[in-house]
């Protein structure tokens, strides 16, 4: 049984997650080489190749379409995306989608209005959701869960789109 499968049965699990450690156990320089070589498989076996990074990996995908590494992904779409550089940001070179809250302490404000400055990008603006709701599957938040539903079908559409 996965982490939140056992927290959403009994939340007062929480307190069992080592949060605190989760950044230096799954830092960039951790998990970008597992990531890139999944990604050079994909694309050795297939024509189209597309990322999805919610939340913690958003920063993987944008690495992963950087035109200095070039031709690991044909497209992504990150949900509210966490660690996400403006250096990553600018060296996008494929088309990028990111269904983003207007509440975002993560991906600030600033990280937005680069992104409608040098991303060919589709922008979908969830207003009255906060950072990590296409991740949390929060089943008595409505609100939530529909915009999760919504980032998940926008992703779907997305990817058949640039993929097919």
């Amino acid at each position: 049984m996965l982490p939140f499968d056992i927290l959403r049965k009994d939340p007062s699990e929480w307190g069992t997650l080592d949060l605190s450690g989760f950044p230096s156990r799954n830092s960039k320089e951790i998990r970008e080489p597992e990531i890139f070589a999944f990604a050079r498989e994909l694309r050795e076996k297939y024509q189209r190749v597309g990322a999805i990074g919610f939340c913690y990996t958003g920063w993987a995908v944008f690495r992963l379409v950087a035109r200095t590494i070039g031709g690991l992904v044909d497209c992504i779409s990150t949900a509210h995306p966490s660690w996400l550089t403006e250096e990553e940001i600018e060296g996008v070179g494929v088309p990028v989608q990111i269904p983003a809250p207007k509440t975002d302490p993560v991906f600030t404000p600033e990280l937005k209005d680069l992104c409608h400055r040098v991303v060919p990008y589709d922008f979908q603006h969830f207003p009255a959701l906060e950072h990590g709701f296409a991740v949390r599957d929060d089943r008595e938040n409505d609100a939530e869960l529909k915009g999760l539903v919504r980032a998940k079908n926008a992703a779907v559409y997305f990817l058949n789109q640039y993929l097919h």
